[in-house]
């Protein structure tokens, strides 16, 4: 049984509005709930308390009959014309049957007569302030939980059966990915997008566990209506009456076909390289679970502190969910990203948020190990009644294998390329380290430049071929120990060309950029450089940096036409040709660091 204190907590929620024109019991009844209310409203005929109710909105009136200019019966259909589900209680001196009959037909909440028993109103008014806490905690959950369908419905691929499999439902993505529209699917049995290739018995499996009122997962393979395919991973979840007995199948599915494709690529490129309320929200529920296991999921306040977490993303993360709940998001940031950044970005997601309906893109966590995981995910803002947002919801999916395939396969790519670079550089005596060395002078040097982060990694990439073209010319003049005379200088300088010509028509980002690092590194900044005399800013930045990395190098390296020198004589040169052969700015930036550029020459030594 509840105490007075559990129903005046109810009693304080409520605003409530009297009309009464008579003074002495409007004053006593203001004097008695007052202090029992959030907020009381007091008007003294049926014209001023109509105009309150407008303007407020009171969750209950308390309303004489008999009053002039308005009476109670009036206004009271005027509030009901206004707010059909408005809470009302009618007093009145006179037991009169009209008024008693005219206020059932209004759908009133109750009538008392007066002297009005203030026990009595108090107990008709905690039950009815019961009601509408209720009526309000109803209506948050349905209007959270329809956001929550809101998001499957755009974010997944939704379907819906009957028990005989006869299509009923399909959202929008459904009919983007299948090509077929909604008329063409209701009505049809699913196997309409069956794909030839897969087997019975994975079909026979699904129907066997839902039919036994279990959830299914898997992957399947559909045909589109032109022919093609693509590939889901599927739940299908079997909704449930109140008795338990199977009423329809919903399926939730995420588009597959790309990570699917793109897992037998990368294993080739390996190979090959080496009802009423309850009821809805019972349905909501399942909806809810649905999801949950088809995705990972986690949901964070305002504030950024963990509200839920699902098993995949437990699974995935390795923290326990008690490890996580009601901490803050920072406990699984990439920390190879600085605080400062990751409050930056935080912003930038919340503004985007309030502009837009969800937030789209790829993000880096750290797992309890240490080790880092990589998730595609999109963020959705949930809000409240009143438009404001309470919360954030994140969906996401795994991509941590394909990042490691990227990798794998970038770090093949540039395995080959430093092979490609060594070629030049074995011809003329001159050992593998040069390369890497040069490619990670050329890295810091773009990185002090400003340059972004996808030119800096195509820079070090594509920087060890900048002599690609060594390969075209003679053993006689590459090796030569003395110093070249004319004739053979002007072979020598060719090598820019070769290797650029070697390169050039390829449609690959990387090989595109070793080419002009071959064609310019040569190249000199008031013009005097070859093979085309470029000057300052017409000579691209690649090979700008590269020039300042590759005689950086080659002049502390024994070659054979000249021993190493020394460094201050190295420094000496790169300062004095600041302005002539070198961008200044990039001189500048040199000398600036140079303690990092020494430390790559340290860890690299021949």
């Amino acid at each position: 049984m509840k105490t007075n204190e559990e129903f005046l907590s109810n009693l304080r929620s409520i605003t409530l509005l009297i009309v009464e024109d008579t003074k002495e019991i409007r004053e006593e009844l203001a004097f008695f709930l007052e202090s029992k209310v959030k907020i009381l409203y007091a008007a003294q005929n049926g014209e001023e308390g109509l105009e309150l109710y407008k303007k407020y909105k009171p969750d209950i009136v308390i309303s004489d009959i008999r009053m002039p200019q308005l009476d109670g019966i009036k206004m009271c259909k005027e509030i009901k014309s206004y707010n059909k589900d408005a809470k009302i209680i009618l007093t009145t001196a006179y037991n009169e049957s009209n008024y008693f009959l005219e206020a059932i037909k209004i759908h009133i909440n109750d009538y008392l007569i007066k002297p009005i028993d203030l026990n009595e109103l108090f107990d008709i008014l905690c039950e009815l302030s019961k009601g509408i806490i209720l009526e309000k905690f109803n209506h948050e959950v349905l209007n959270t939980l329809q956001q929550y369908k809101d998001i499957v419905d755009e974010r997944s691929i939704v379907s819906k059966t009957d028990i005989n499999g006869i299509i009923t439902y399909v959202n929008r993505p459904f009919e983007e990915i299948s090509g077929y529209k909604k008329e063409e699917l209701i009505g049809k049995p699913h196997s309409i997008i069956r794909h030839k290739t897969m087997k019975s018995e994975t079909f026979k499996d699904m129907w066997e566990t839902i039919l036994s009122k279990k959830s299914w997962h898997g992957v399947v393979k559909n045909r589109k209506k032109n022919g093609s395919y693509y590939i889901v991973d599927s739940i299908i979840k079997p909704i449930l009456d109140v008795n338990g007995n199977i009423i329809e199948f919903i399926a939730l599915r995420n588009d597959i076909t790309e990570l699917e494709e793109s897992k037998e690529f990368f294993k080739y490129q390996n190979e090959k390289n080496i009802s009423n309320l309850k009821e809805s929200i019972r349905k909501e529920k399942l909806y809810r679970e649905a999801v949950d296991k088809a995705n990972i999921i986690i949901r964070l306040s305002r504030d950024m502190k963990f509200l839920y977490v699902n098993e995949a993303f437990c699974e995935i993360s390795g923290y326990s969910k008690l490890e996580l709940i009601g901490e803050s998001y920072d406990k699984i940031r990439d920390k190879r990203i600085s605080y400062d950044e990751y409050i930056k970005h935080v912003e930038e997601v919340r503004e985007c948020l309030y502009r837009d309906d969800f937030y789209k893109g790829e993000i880096t966590n750290q797992k309890k190990d240490g080790s880092l995981f990589f998730c595609k995910y999109m963020l959705f803002p949930i809000k409240d009644a009143k438009g404001e947002i309470c919360e954030y919801l994140s969906i996401r999916h795994d991509i941590t294998e394909i990042k490691s395939l990227h990798k794998e396969l970038e770090d093949t790519q540039r395995e080959i390329i430093y092979k490609l670079g060594e070629v030049g550089e074995t011809r003329s005596k001159e050992t593998g380290n040069h390369v890497k060395r040069v490619a990670e002078y050329s890295k810091l040097l773009a990185e002090k430049a400003g340059l972004n982060n996808e030119e800096i990694n195509t820079l070090f990439t594509a920087s060890p071929m900048h002599d690609i073209g060594k390969v075209g010319i003679p053993d006689t003049i590459l090796n030569k120990p003395g110093k070249l005379d004319a004739k053979e200088w002007g072979v020598m300088q060719t090598h820019s060309e070769i290797g650029y010509n070697i390169l050039k028509t390829s449609t690959r980002p990387i090989l595109k950029a070793a080419a002009i690092i071959s064609y310019t590194h040569h190249e000199k900044w008031d013009g005097s450089g070859y093979p085309r005399g470029l000057k300052g800013e017409d000579i691209h930045i690649f090979g700008r940096i590269t020039a300042i990395a590759d005689v950086f190098d080659a002049l502390g390296s024994d070659r054979c036409y000249k021993k190493a020198w020394p460094l201050e004589d190295i420094l000496l040169l790169v300062t004095k040709e600041s302005g002539k052969h070198f961008d200044p700015n990039l001189v500048e930036l040199f000398m600036t660091n140079l303690e990092e550029f020494l430390a790559i020459r340290d860890l690299y030594k021949d």
